[in-house]
């Protein structure tokens, strides 16, 4: 199911601290574009009794049944982009544009 990491966990909280919206819950929706790339929208709301509901970090994402298919492999991220910009970043191996992040080499005893 969607997931996210702590960092991006804590840009969430952050936001809804800074908005005045603690207490609500983190709406996610995605919609497949024609290339095949995944198009991502979130933002604070109420839920509704036919949300599927996760909690993930601590934080509370609900989302329309539709959605579900789309948004179920992501993994939500809040990181530093290559020109310095930090961003919400998502990974989805069901989005075209997927690259997996690079597996961790095992460090050589010396």
């Amino acid at each position: 199911m969607f997931e996210m990491t702590e960092s991006a966990a804590e840009q969430v909280r952050n936001a809804a601290e800074q908005g005045g919206t603690e207490g609500m819950v983190l709406r996610m929706a995605a919609k497949m574009k024609d290339d095949g790339s995944i198009d991502y929208l979130m933002g604070f709301d109420e839920p509704k009794e036919e949300d599927v509901r996760v909690v993930t970090q601590g934080v509370e994402v609900v989302m329309e049944p539709q959605y579900v298919p789309l948004l179920e492999e992501a993994v939500m991220d809040y990181a530093r982009l290559d020109d310095g910009e930090l961003r919400f970043i998502f990974m989805n191996p069901q989005d075209a544009n997927y690259n997996p992040p690079p597996k961790a080499r095992p460090k050589k005893s010396t």
